[in-house]
């Protein structure tokens, strides 16, 4: 990434990380795919839940805004890239990076929040379900939400202004394809102390604490599980938090991988990879997790496309009266 004068271009070296130039172009279209399967499934989850009275539940007003937020991490960073992909562009400018890196920090912790406050939920309904509603009450959830999207909010936004204080060499090149915060971080000319810091500890408070609380709720599940004595018990408390526990493995498994291997080297292919899977792979596949192995959501679907179909047939015949 080069830096022009006075801080106002930023060149990356989009792709070529871990793709050869000729294969840039090859890549345009696989990655639109991903974006548009991504950016219509979390849609269609939103509209499902939306306009199925059965669906307002905790749950799912929770899984609702996580496929809200896949949506705008997604589209944080993927349509620059098949930009830069189109117009054969490795430039970006200062604003555009920081804002780049703002969105994409903001919604990566959110999802973690989501996830830890949907396990909690989970936790509630399977452990004392006779005070599920009471417990998770709407005002309560609202709270829930409104702290996470908070705590989001300053999260990026002291990250964002700690960078600001850095200066950085007249030649710089970020080796990714977007403006990953540890690669900036790293090629940084000034004292990056408080950055570390900052990045250290919020580390440790917005992603170790939400994963202690899953485990802590999950751990808790599995034990109440266990007492169940039929074996058919078991299986529908389990298949209740099955979707979510797969999500929570998949999410932590790739955001783990991108830390320790943007931490690691500036030149990393497999952080590179790594970001692919937390950056688009996974928002993809969460609608498909979701809905396939629920049943309340596939009639949620069913219902949402006949209404559909059924108001595309009236208008057509209306049409052609």
């Amino acid at each position: 990434m080069h830096k022009y004068d006075e801080r106002n271009m930023l060149k990356t070296d989009h792709i070529t990380s871990f793709y050869e130039g000729g294969l840039q172009s090859l890549l345009f279209w696989p990655f639109l795919s991903m974006y548009l399967v991504t950016f219509t499934g979390n849609l269609i989850m939103i509209l499902a839940i939306i306009t199925d009275s059965r669906l307002h539940t905790p749950m799912y007003f929770f899984l609702s805004n996580l496929s809200f937020s896949d949506i705008c991490f997604t589209s944080t960073t993927v349509p620059k890239m098949l930009l830069n992909i189109q117009t054969q562009s490795k430039v970006i400018t200062y604003e555009g990076c920081l804002s780049q890196m703002y969105f994409f920090m903001l919604f990566g912790v959110l999802d973690h929040f989501l996830l830890t406050v949907m396990a909690y939920d989970r936790f509630v309904a399977i452990c004392h379900p006779l005070h599920h509603m009471v417990i998770m009450n709407p005002k309560f959830c609202g709270i829930l939400l409104l702290g996470s999207w908070i705590l989001s909010v300053l999260d990026s936004l002291l990250h964002d202004l700690l960078i600001l204080r850095l200066s950085f060499c007249t030649e710089l090149e970020i080796l990714h394809f977007f403006c990953e915060f540890n690669q900036v971080i790293q090629l940084a000319c000034s004292d990056t102390f408080l950055n570390d810091l900052a990045m250290y500890l919020a580390s440790g408070l917005l992603g170790v604490v939400p994963l202690t609380g899953i485990l802590s709720s999950y751990s808790r599940i599995v034990a109440s599980i266990l007492r169940i004595s039929s074996v058919k018990g078991k299986y529908k408390a389990f298949s209740t938090c099955g979707s979510h526990l797969s999500v929570v493995f998949l999410f932590y498994g790739t955001s783990l991988g991108v830390y320790f291997n943007s931490a690691a080297s500036q030149t990393s292919s497999t952080g590179a990879i790594a970001s692919v899977m937390y950056m688009v792979v996974m928002p993809m596949l969460n609608p498909f997790i979701y809905g396939l192995r629920n049943r309340d959501i596939k009639q949620a679907l069913r219902k949402l496309f006949s209404r559909e179909t059924s108001a595309c047939r009236f208008l057509c015949f209306r049409i052609k009266t």
